[in-house]
């Protein structure tokens, strides 16, 4: 199933109506590119969520049982990535009408960053059309690289990272 900015808001109502506080949600991979307008849907639905705010997303997605997948992550990991902690004040305000949720995108370069883990041909993808609509430069890509902390096999990660970089950007 592929879901748009459209399907996503509304599912994010509908959690929305079963919150009892105010939460701050912050999308990562696909989800936050279909809400920064950087691609035009996602397969899944991925989140990270500060520790505090955890549960009750948990709780309400529960009730409303989406019908599609959902993953979510804690404080700035995003599946074997941990982003550094100012992941949350780098994160852009996704302008919405949900009374309860404080909606977020990752940074662009942070969901550059956390793609180059893994690195499939729809990360490859993913990771040029952030770079081009958000003109992100090189160095940002590797002094955020930097930063993360990385729970799978290092070289993994610095071989991915040079994979990126080789590709595109022109080397000096």
């Amino acid at each position: 199933m592929s879901l748009d900015n459209t399907k996503l808001l509304d599912f994010l109502g509908e959690v929305d109506k079963e919150l009892e506080r105010k939460i701050v949600v912050v999308a990562v991979g696909g989800t936050a590119m279909t809400l920064l307008n950087a691609k035009p849907s996602t397969l899944d639905v991925d989140f990270t969520i500060p520790a505090e705010y955890y549960g009750e997303f948990e709780a309400a997605k529960k009730i409303v049982q989406p019908g599609f997948r959902v993953d979510l992550f804690h404080d700035g990991a995003v599946f074997v990535t941990m982003l550094p902690e100012d992941y949350l004040k780098r994160s852009k305000t996704i302008r919405t009408k949900l009374k309860k949720i404080d909606l977020r995108a990752l940074h662009p370069v942070d969901i550059v960053v956390t793609k180059i883990g893994r690195l499939d041909g729809r990360d490859m993808q993913d990771i040029k059309s952030c770079v081009k609509k958000f003109k992100i430069k090189k160095d940002q890509i590797k002094t955020r690289a930097a930063q993360l902390g990385y729970a799978a096999n290092d070289k993994v990660f610095q071989g991915n990272l040079e994979t990126v970089v080789k590709n595109f950007f022109r080397t000096s």
